[in-house]
């Protein structure tokens, strides 16, 4: 299995709305695209100075499915508006066994 997390910055003045909107967008994904396996996603709570604003932890049978996934014209779209909203995204990607 392929482990996917990503860490949002967002710009300041970012509206909530933005979020919210862009959290929606998120929320389809599952539904939309068949390489994901598990899904999660949600706002930071700690506030602390080392703390990014959001992150995304999702699994996939394999690289080449999150390839897959990554290129999808509705994870694209998302990514679109995730990049206007963020002043850093950091990911990592592992293998993990179950």
């Amino acid at each position: 299995m392929l482990k996917h997390v990503v860490f949002l910055k967002f710009k300041q003045g970012v509206p909530d709305s933005a979020i919210a909107e862009m959290e929606d967008g998120l929320a389809e994904l599952p539904g939309i695209i068949p390489e994901i396996v598990e899904f999660q996603s949600g706002r930071d709570v700690a506030h602390s100075e080392r703390s990014y604003d959001f992150a995304l932890v999702s699994a996939f049978e394999n690289l080449e499915a999150m390839r897959r996934y990554q290129v999808h014209p509705a994870h694209q779209k998302v990514l679109d508006k995730i990049k206007g909203l963020c002043n850093s995204i950091l990911a990592v990607d592992f293998e993990y066994v179950l």
